[in-house]
């Protein structure tokens, strides 16, 4: 692999394009009258099954990826709760007005983006393949173009800024059938896309931050796991563009979109020495009967079951299938990727350790001879139910010969973020998905909308100098990149006041606790506000924080945090009488606060106790 440092973007042809999704704090969906707000543990009251049939768009073609969904011939089941679900959702109801409270936060969001907003507004089907909408499409809004966003001195253009309908959330997957949650469809989130103009995998990162910390001002967006996610097109020279879809954490936006650009260069190296090889992919052959009596197990599971063995060659292959193009990823997990399409486990191919396998010699050099197999020759074989293994064995083969064409333009989904791999997910949709919503009316864009959305649009340097004043400089340049800047809003527009000691609670406190394996990012506010006021109002000390929190991720209420733990705080008259009991031990001050301190460090103030004895010895 190519060391980070040492990749020259510039000269790549490297173009990179961001896609944020921000789903928005409303009280009610987007299109009906159901709530916004997900609860923790939904109630299923019934269910609906559907499947998918690709047809074609208003310009009479029908999308390539959506042709491939339906190839797949999945179940689709859809979860029904009482009160986020409508016949709207599941589209056995026309559309209702647009939410106009959504559409308020969408402007000022847009006004802080420079963005140029449109006169009118006209809602749009778009077609969703992968079934998370019952309806088989996504309503969307344009709302405006040709904005930017600042970054180091320099303006990253936004090309456009969308407010559209959440999609259902995948409750389980299995073979053949997905079951999706119904309660998140229709929740209204905004998408801002950037050009692709992006210079490097950092700056990715950094433009996905600033526009996440653009969205967290507002005040009016959710927060949690999932409630923004950013989509990254990645591409370079020769190759193609990809979709990295779904990326959740920011931290890891630099390492996925390096690695792609790494892929890519790695596929473009593959291609050509197979052109060199003049390499060919061979017919498919039904080889069951060649494996009727193998040991191996993998196959003898399929064939006791009645499925069947298929094989291919790969002319000038050899060695190539298992070239590294990604940690743990090589052109056979390409192959591999697109095989499982099919609802096939996946393949074997003779760059791997076969005798892993338990394959006799016999065995792989009968089946060489069955596929004309040469030296410089590899295969691949694959087992699953007919229908399956022949429609594994088309895509394998599709994908097999792609390798001479160079990089497939692809939407990949995220593998493993921590060594930033993603995996096919389908062909890169194409632009015939888009058409009117026909049960909706267009909505006129008035002077007192665009009024509104300035006065409320998010100011990064007017939040820093309200942050500076609230916790102090180190801890406002800290909090406007964080994700927990509107958990410190609402905890100190609460309290008035404490700012410093809630943003270094927030910030150097759940970072330690949660390096110790603590998940204080899972305490509900609600919690943490009744904690500080318990601080607030004497009842526990600054150093007994801490052990609340561990508390309270455990599941523990605040009350009962402190209680169990004996966090109470010992002040006024009894922590006189402390003093007054402890004092006859010691001979000096300075002792007698050491003693009481390693005993009571959790429950008595440090202050109080030297303000008291200053009296009492004064």
């Amino acid at each position: 692999m190519v060391p980070r440092q040492k990749i020259d973007y510039k000269s790549l042809g490297f173009a990179c394009g961001l896609e944020v999704h921000q789903r928005l704090a409303t009280s009610k969906k987007l299109f009906c009258g159901c709530d916004a707000g997900l609860s923790a543990s939904p109630v299923v009251s019934g269910s609906i099954i559907r499947s998918q049939r690709a047809v074609a768009g208003e310009l009479g073609k029908v999308d390539f990826a959506a042709k491939f969904e339906e190839e797949k011939k999945r179940i689709f089941r859809y979860n029904i709760f009482d009160y986020n679900t409508c016949l709207v959702e599941l589209d056995e109801e026309p559309p209702h007005d647009l939410n106009r409270e959504a559409l308020q936060v969408a402007l000022s969001i847009s006004q802080a983006l420079n963005l140029n907003i449109v006169d009118e507004i006209q809602p749009m089907r778009k077609e969703v393949v992968d079934g998370s909408n019952p309806s088989a499409f996504q309503r969307t809004i344009m709302l405006g173009s040709n904005g930017s966003v600042k970054l180091d001195g320099r303006s990253v253009p936004i090309t456009m800024i969308s407010l559209e309908e959440e999609s259902a959330g995948i409750e389980e997957r299995k073979a053949g059938e997905t079951t999706y949650d119904t309660d998140r469809i229709g929740i209204p989130l905004v998408e801002i896309d950037t050009d692709p103009s992006i210079a490097s995998p950092e700056e990715a990162r950094d433009v996905a931050l600033r526009i996440g910390t653009l969205l967290r001002l507002t005040g009016r967006v959710q927060r949690g796991i999932g409630t923004i996610r950013q989509d990254v097109n990645v591409s370079i020279k020769s190759g193609a563009r990809v979709e990295i879809k779904g990326v959740q954490e920011l931290d890891v936006i630099d390492r996925l979109v390096e690695n792609e650009v790494l892929r890519q260069v790695a596929l473009i190296e593959i291609r050509d020495r197979l052109l060199a090889r003049k390499a060919e992919v061979g017919r498919t052959i039904n080889v069951t009967s060649h494996f009727k009596d193998t040991g191996v197990r993998i196959l003898r599971n399929h064939l006791d079951n009645g499925s069947v063995v298929l094989a291919f060659a790969l002319k000038g292959f050899k060695g190539l299938v298992g070239t590294e193009i990604g940690p743990n990823r090589r052109l056979g997990s390409e192959i591999s990727d697109y095989a499982k399409g099919a609802g096939v486990n996946g393949i074997i191919h003779s760059d791997e350790n076969l005798s892993v396998y338990g394959f006799t010699e016999r065995e792989i050099e009968e089946l060489k001879k069955i596929l004309g197999v040469a030296e410089n020759d590899a295969f691949v074989m694959i087992a699953g139910g007919l229908d399956n293994a022949w429609k594994a064995s088309e895509l394998a083969t599709d994908r097999a010969k792609y390798a001479m064409v160079g990089v497939p333009a692809e939407t990949r989904a995220v593998l493993n973020a921590n060594d930033g791999t993603t995996r096919f997910m389908r062909p890169l949709p194409g632009g015939s998905r888009m058409y009117p919503e026909t049960d909706l009316k267009p909505v006129r864009i008035t002077s007192e909308m665009i009024s509104l959305a300035k006065r409320n649009a998010p100011d990064i340097d007017r939040e820093r100098s309200i942050l500076e004043k609230q916790a102090g400089q180190r801890n406002a340049e800290e909090l406007i990149l964080s994700p927990r800047l509107s958990l410190y809003r609402f905890l100190v527009n609460t309290l008035e006041g404490n700012g410093e000691l809630v943003a270094n609670i927030l910030l150097q406190k759940f970072t330690e606790l949660k390096r110790s394996g603590f998940e204080v990012d899972s305490i509900p506010e609600s919690k943490l506000l009744e904690m500080f006021k318990k601080y607030s109002s004497g009842e526990i000390t600054k150093q007994a924080i801490e052990e609340v929190l561990k508390a309270l991720t455990a599941g523990l209420g605040v009350e009962e945090a402190i209680r169990k733990n004996k966090l109470e705080r010992i002040k006024g008259e009894n922590l006189s009488k402390l003093v007054d009991s402890e004092r006859k031990s010691y001979k000096s001050k300075d002792e007698l606060i050491r003693a009481i301190m390693s005993k009571y460090r959790l429950n008595i103030d440090g202050g109080e106790l030297n303000s008291m004895l200053a009296t009492k010895h004064g």
